[in-house]
C-alpha cells in the first residue's frame, strides 16, 4: 500500500510540474508575441519572465509542501517513521555528494594553480 500511495503522490507532484512548464511556455509565447507587436519592451518582457519564473517556484514550494503534509497525514505512524528514516538517509548522502564535489572542485582548482620553477 504504500508503494501504491507513494507512487500516487509522485504522479500528484508530476502532473503539477507539467502544468506549471506548459503554463509558463505559453506565458513565455505570450510576452514574445507582445514584444515583437512592440506593445510592450524588450526589458519589459525579461521583467515579467522573471516575475513568472518567482510565482512558479513559490508554487512549486507551495503544491510539494502541500503534497507532502497531504501524504504524512494518511500514514500510519509506522510508515511516517520509515519515511523519515529513508528522507534522513537521503539527505546524509545529498551532504556527502556535495562534500565530494566541493573537494574536487578545490582539488582542479589547486591543480591549475601549481608553480613550477
Amino acid at each position: 500500500m504504500a508503494n501504491n500511495f507513494g507512487d500516487g503522490l509522485k504522479d500528484v507532484f508530476l502532473a503539477g510540474v507539467g502544468a506549471m512548464a506548459m503554463t509558463g511556455e505559453k506565458a513565455q509565447e505570450l510576452v514574445s508575441q507582445l514584444i515583437s507587436k512592440g506593445e510592450i519592451t524588450v526589458e519589459q518582457g525579461k521583467q515579467i519572465n522573471e516575475e513568472l519564473k518567482q510565482k512558479a517556484s513559490t508554487t512549486a514550494k507551495t503544491i510539494r509542501y502541500d503534497a507532502l503534509e497531504s501524504a504524512m497525514a494518511a500514514m500510519t505512524p509506522e510508515q511516517r517513521q520509515e519515511f523519515a528514516t529513508k528522507a534522513a538517509q537521503f539527505a546524509a548522502s545529498a551532504k556527502d555528494e556535495a562534500a565530494k564535489a566541493d573537494a574536487q572542485d578545490a582539488s582542479s582548482a589547486n591543480a591549475g594553480t601549481c608553480k613550477t620553477k
